[in-house]
């Protein structure tokens, strides 16, 4: 069988009409549409299943440092609650301390405490977040940032959680 010189070889072996191939059927364009629907809807399931889990999971218990280890207005680094989250501790006063993640909640730069200005600073983008409560005082940080409650037992300062953003309830 001899074939035609102006016709590719691969249209000889693939099997497929051409003018059928130019438009996608109804049942065809649904069925896409329905699997693609089901893969949204059970990525997003699972997403919210995993968050949930993670509010519900108990956080750790973490020594973070000694009451006067670190002057009024100086910061120390911790990690909490794993040793890849980055948190600032700041001594406000004489036995006031605040916690503080150090990721910025816009895209997540450093966060680093300004004691000339009493705020912590984003330096990406110039945003601006209050010491006393990590909300938001200047720009594009969408949220504040997450507090780290403390407790205090005799000198040692302990991280055990978060606290809810004010205006959220626990």
């Amino acid at each position: 069988m001899k074939r035609e010189l102006d016709e590719p070889l691969w249209r000889e072996e693939v099997s497929f009409r051409q003018a059928e191939e130019r438009y996608v059927g109804r049942r065809q364009f649904g069925r896409f549409l329905m699997l693609t629907s089901a893969a949204m809807f059970a990525g997003n399931v699972w997403i919210w299943l995993r968050s949930g889990a993670r509010k519900l999971a108990q956080l750790p218990r973490r020594v973070i440092g000694r009451a006067g280890g670190i002057p009024v207005g100086g910061v120390a680094l911790f990690n909490y609650p794993g040793p890849n989250d980055p948190c600032l501790l700041i001594r406000r006063g004489g036995d006031d301390y605040v916690a503080f993640q150090q990721k910025c909640t816009h895209l997540s730069c450093a966060v680093v405490y300004s004691p000339q200005r009493d705020r912590l600073e984003c330096p990406c983008h110039q945003g601006y977040f209050s010491a006393d409560t990590g909300a938001v005082l200047q720009g594009p940080p969408p949220r504040p940032l997450p507090r780290i409650r403390l407790q205090r037992e005799g000198a040692t300062l302990i991280a055990d959680g978060f606290e809810p953003p004010p205006g959220e309830l626990p």
